[in-house]
């Protein structure tokens, strides 16, 4: 592990500052996976700026009915939260989906959405990889891809999105508060915050240098039937393969978004409308134009079938 110097916030504004002014600046609250990349030497930090001392730790009712979780909020702690349990399950069982107990403990939030892929190419420093170091190639296209993404992927990158939460994030339409450098605030949706490689694949979300994340938050809850199912080599510690968020109303009506099979939790509009047709349709348009590998091509008929025994489940529930 590479020398880095050390600070702590005392504001998420001067976090902001601080990151936007100094070269090689990386927040860190519960260190999950960058303390794991830098020791590996994947990420080689000039600066961190630790921010658990900041006041983003709660998870407080909004005006308009939902909830806003704070950035550091623990994702044992949501998970367990009375009001996302009951009103939004399909968030909490997909945090206990992911990772173990101890990390679960550690992990926040914002870090979840951030978190980085589990691509072996990215983390092994002696292969290429575009998304640890743009121009040097990827060593997944025509290497070992069976866990790689089938849709959403470019010549330049087949990786996937590792975080159960953003999948059902993505699938209960959640907002991203932030804070940037100049004191100035954004609200970004969740559909929009994480990024498709194309030719840059290195930037992977919609933040701009030194903007933090405040905060998460869900709208009011939309009822229905909501199921977190995800399919992976062994019952526990183990990234998706698959996995699928839905929610099902008792008209048949809903929303899906998908995990382990693209760079960023998957969703298409004309896939939730297809939700009443029944798994096969919902999967030709999440899948219309998906570019698999002869290792990875499993995961569309996994993905499908997966979707069908979920929304089985789902309707059931919802009648």
């Amino acid at each position: 592990m590479k020398p880095f110097s050390y600070e702590r916030a005392d504001s998420p504004k001067a976090a902001a500052s601080a990151a936007a002014c100094t070269p090689g600046a990386r927040f860190i609250a519960g260190g999950t996976n960058l303390l794991d990349l830098m020791k590996t030497g994947v990420e080689e930090p000039s600066h961190l700026i630790d921010v658990n001392g900041l006041d983003l730790d709660r998870i407080e009712p909004t005006d308009e009915g939902g909830l806003r979780v704070g950035a550091l909020v623990r994702n044992t702690d949501l998970a367990a939260d009375a009001r996302v349990r009951r009103d939004y399950p399909l968030l909490s069982r997909a945090l206990l989906s992911g990772a173990s107990g101890q990390l679960r403990n550690k992990a926040t939030t914002a870090g979840n959405l951030l978190q980085r892929t589990r691509c072996p190419y990215f983390y092994d420093i002696n292969q290429p990889c575009n998304k640890r170091l743009p121009g040097s190639g990827c060593g997944a296209i025509g290497g070992y891809s069976r866990q790689h993404a089938v849709v959403g992927a470019s010549e330049a990158c087949i990786a996937t999105h590792p975080s159960d939460m953003a999948v059902a994030m993505r699938a209960l339409d959640a907002t991203v508060e932030t804070v940037k450098p100049d004191g100035g605030t954004r609200r970004i949706p969740i559909a929009q915050f994480h990024t498709l490689p194309g030719s840059t694949p290195h930037i992977e979300h919609a933040l701009a240098p030194g903007e933090l994340i405040t905060a998460v938050t869900l709208p009011r809850p939309v009822g229905g039937a909501q199921l977190y199912h995800k399919v992976r080599d062994r019952a526990s510690y183990a990234f998706a393969l698959v996995s699928v968020a839905l929610i099902v109303q008792k008209d048949g009506k809903g929303c899906v978004a998908m995990g382990g099979v693209a760079h960023k939790p998957w969703r298409m509009e004309a896939a939730d409308a297809a939700l009443p047709e029944g798994a096969a349709a919902v999967a030709k348009h999440l899948f219309d134009g998906a570019q698999p590998t002869e290792q990875n091509a499993y995961k569309i008929t996994l993905a499908e079938r997966t979707l069908a025994a979920a929304l089985v489940e789902a309707k059931g529930r919802a009648a």
